[in-house]
């Protein structure tokens, strides 16, 4: 298990922290996107650009159609954004903006040449690029930027501004791994962009021990003394050996990442170009982002005269703008005071309806109520609303679906209840009770099926019935004298007669025997 942390490491730790947000923070940061249909080149061209700019740009900045500039700068603010580099691509040409926030100004350039990453290192016999170079951002090289003109002069101090300024006296050299060198051409007006990775070799010293500091043993087996080695440098070949001079040798006044690279010591700079190039043109400057006063155009001169009249019209569209503002302000204003005094008429109005309500008694007459009849009520029944809008007894003829006896109305509200079979004298009926009552007979005697058979017997059920009885002999078919089931009493005779004779039976069917 690891030690864990005294207060003095969790303090330094604070305070680096601390330190490190301040610089992140006090840098100039960017924003490089497109605008519009680019096409795949002029979009890797964005990505290549975005790669010169780490570490502080957005390298996921996404881009949606329905964007417009307005939402890049209302984002930029909260982010710290300075500058805004923009790619956009017409029929004829590919341009490119650098724009300043907030308040501008915005430089617009016409690309004519360019060339990506992979082009520029598929080029290149032996390329140094690697994830480490783009964790620092890179040096910043201006070229002829020293000529006459406020356009050039701009133009230089927003190349300046995009990157972070080093102070020369603590500036660390492991920290600077890339160059960004931009040159001005004065005769053909055209800028030139170059991005390249920086490698730092100490000088002074045989090819051979060069082999020997990169760890590169060389093939000896020519050689019969080591010395051969060191003092010659045979059997090596010419790529091997680059040719440094009075141009690229300095002396180093720290320590740099190398192996040889010690302070004091003669060391030579080179350079690996690794990409973009981008070839430029400036066409115009323009004040704020994009919606000021032309400053400089390369192509359209004006007079003084047609200067001072775009000035008078530009003001007279702010003041039309400012006038038309402050009167949507007092509109809008006007409108609530009369939202606000329409709200206070209602609600007096509700208040006094309500007092005028008690007041006055709750139950108004009727003004269709004549010779005090009671109002009429919405009734299913069609003889009592006749009655009640009428004053009279309706005919009988009238309504005959309103002789119907109707059920009563159960109370509202109230549940069914279940009804319990009742036996006589009002008392619950039982179940064996009822078993008891079918078995003497008293289901189907008494009233229904009783002596004479009041309901049922007579001429139905009668002792010589013709339909029932007849000759069944006292129904022999069903039970003997009148069946043990029906103690004593008369049964019926038995089925129809039918075409099988006297003894009944069922109805044949036609065409069965």
């Amino acid at each position: 298990m690891g030690k864990s942390k005294t207060k003095n490491q969790k303090k330094s730790r604070l305070s680096a922290n601390h330190v490190a947000e301040e610089v992140f923070g006090a840098v100039p940061h960017s924003f490089v996107f497109h605008r519009g249909q680019v096409g795949k080149n002029v979009g890797q061209l964005v990505e290549d650009m975005r790669r010169v700019m780490e570490p502080f740009t957005a390298e996921s900045l996404k881009v949606r159609k329905k964007n417009v500039l307005k939402d890049f700068v209302a984002v930029a603010g909260p982010l710290g954004v300075t500058h805004f580099m923009i790619f956009t691509k017409t029929p004829s040409s590919v341009n490119m903006r650098l724009a300043r926030l907030p308040k501008g100004p915005m430089l617009h350039f016409r690309v004519t040449k360019y060339s990506l990453i992979k082009d520029v290192v598929s080029s290149l016999k032996r390329h140094r690029m690697h994830e480490q170079q783009f964790t620092h951002h890179a040096l910043l090289v201006l070229n002829n930027f020293g000529s006459e003109g406020m356009h050039v002069k701009l133009m230089a101090t927003m190349f300046q501004n995009m990157f972070p300024s080093i102070n020369v006296h603590k500036v660390s050299l492991n920290a600077i791994k890339r160059c960004v060198l931009v040159n001005y051409d004065p005769v053909s007006q055209e800028i030139e962009f170059r991005h390249y990775s920086l490698k730092v070799v100490p000088v002074g010293m045989s090819r051979g021990v060069k082999k020997l500091m990169q760890e590169k043993f060389p093939n000896m087996s020519k050689f019969e003394d080591i010395s051969e080695l060191l003092m010659k440098g045979a059997n090596l070949s010419e790529s091997e050996a680059e040719q440094d001079g009075d141009h690229n040798i300095t002396e180093l006044p720290q320590i740099y990442s190398g192996r040889g690279n010690m302070a004091s010591q003669q060391s030579a700079v080179r350079l690996t170009e690794i990409g973009p190039r981008i070839t430029m043109q400036l066409v115009k400057i323009e004040e704020g982002m994009g919606e000021g006063n032309i400053l400089y155009h390369a192509v359209i001169a004006k007079t003084e005269e047609e200067l001072q009249e775009i000035l008078i019209r530009k003001e007279a569209q702010m003041k039309e703008k400012q006038e038309r503002k402050k009167k949507q302000e007092q509109d809008v204003a006007q409108k609530k005071a009369l939202r606000e005094e329409n709200k206070k008429r209602s609600m007096a109005g509700i208040k006094r309806k309500r007092q005028e309500e008690e007041e006055h008694d709750p139950e108004v007459e009727d003004p269709g109520n004549q010779d005090n009849r009671p109002p009429v009520v919405e009734s299913d029944d069609e003889a009592e609303y006749y009655r009640q809008a009428v004053g009279e007894e309706p005919d009988e003829d009238m309504f005959p679906a309103a002789k119907r006896r109707q059920r009563p109305e159960r109370p509202s509200g109230g549940p069914f209840k279940k009804r319990k079979p009742s036996g006589p004298g009002g008392k619950p009926r039982d179940r064996m009770e009822g078993d008891r009552d079918r078995k003497e007979g008293k289901k189907f005697g008494g009233k229904k099926f009783g002596d004479g058979g009041k309901q049922f017997g007579g001429k139905k059920f009668g002792d010589r019935d013709k339909r029932f009885g007849g000759k069944s002999e006292r129904g022999k078919k069903f039970g003997g004298d009148g069946g043990s089931k029906f103690k004593g009493k008369p049964r019926p005779g038995g089925f129809k007669k039918g075409p099988g004779g006297a003894k009944g039976g069922f109805k044949q069917r036609k065409g069965k025997s």
